[in-house]
């Protein structure tokens, strides 16, 4: 019998912030690999995440989440996010179910005209709505744009995302393996370990805090007996941020250490001393030599 050919390729999500692009992608790959936050424009890199079967490996790329910048790191992550859709072989244009098309969506359709790369409509949050007005809110978005297919779900519950996947194989060219099976993500230790902290930041935190702080792993050492010491900076904007950070008596940078920690262990499969620290680097987001020096370089 002859053996089925094995394909691979490169899938880019794109759409507003906070539709739940991160969500949908931790739900694919099957573990935890992009933060999530109820807050906007929680990604900030382009993140490449691997899902690899008998049949095919796609390689997923979470990209920042588009919307109107307010600061120099705004623009360039917009920039980082429409420039992934040369890259690719297919695009997952994400949105949400319970709204009909709104400014920020037009806007990125009007973006994509003319381009070559296929694209699915992946609308979310379908169990939020009936089924009633499912249909007359994909007939807004055909006259929008030529999807190539129209795939509802669920990313939160896991609803219809496996036929998603079985989809975009199909659009997908033959193809090697381009990473080992077993990898998930091309981003190193290091940058997750800083993205669950700056995570738990997003949780813990309202206001302006979010979006005015990033993370720097300074040390990362493995010592005996199953220990790994790490030590973190979180970077703010302003002193005022930087007491909110800590807290009185330092109880909100030991709550973020300890949810922090927590899922640092989970990666690891060691136990962890989490050691943190808040720094400020004054209108980091407006001055590229910074936020460049922090990772965002993509």
């Amino acid at each position: 019998m002859e053996a089925l050919a094995h394909k691979s390729g490169f899938v880019a999500l794109v759409g507003r912030t906070n539709v739940g692009k991160s969500t949908l992608l931790n739900q694919m790959i099957g573990q935890k690999v992009a933060i999530m936050s109820d807050k906007p424009q929680t990604t900030r890199h382009k993140i490449h995440s691997v899902l690899t079967r008998d049949d095919a490996q796609v390689v997923f790329l979470d990209t920042p989440g588009i919307h109107k910048p307010k600061h120099k790191l705004g623009e360039h992550l917009v920039e980082v996010a429409f420039s992934t859709l040369q890259e690719v072989d297919l695009v997952l244009f994400m949105t949400e179910a319970t709204a009909s098309p709104g400014r920020g969506d037009r806007y990125i359709l009007e973006q994509m005209q003319g381009l070559k790369t296929p694209v699915f409509l992946v609308l979310n949050k379908i169990d939020l709505i009936s089924k009633d007005n499912l249909l007359p809110l994909i007939d807004e978005y055909k006259d929008l744009y030529p999807f190539a297919e129209i795939v509802p779900v669920s990313a939160l519950k896991g609803e219809n995302t496996q036929r998603l996947i079985d989809v975009l194989i199909e659009y997908l060219p033959e193809g090697p393996r381009y990473y080992p099976e077993g990898t998930v993500t091309d981003r190193p230790e290091r940058f997750i370990m800083a993205e669950l902290i700056r995570e738990k930041v997003l949780h813990l935190t309202s206001e302006e805090i979010p979006h005015s702080v990033t993370v720097d792993i300074e040390r990362l050492e493995k010592k005996r007996d199953d220990l790994v010491v790490v030590s973190a900076v979180i970077y703010t904007e302003r002193e005022s941020q930087k007491g909110i950070l800590i807290g009185k008596g330092g109880r909100m940078l030991k709550k973020v250490g300890k949810l922090a920690r927590e899922e640092i262990e989970s990666l690891l499969g060691s136990r962890v001393y989490l050691e943190l620290w808040v720094k400020v680097q004054k209108d980091w987001r407006n001055r590229p030599e910074h936020f460049k020096n922090f990772g965002y370089t993509d």
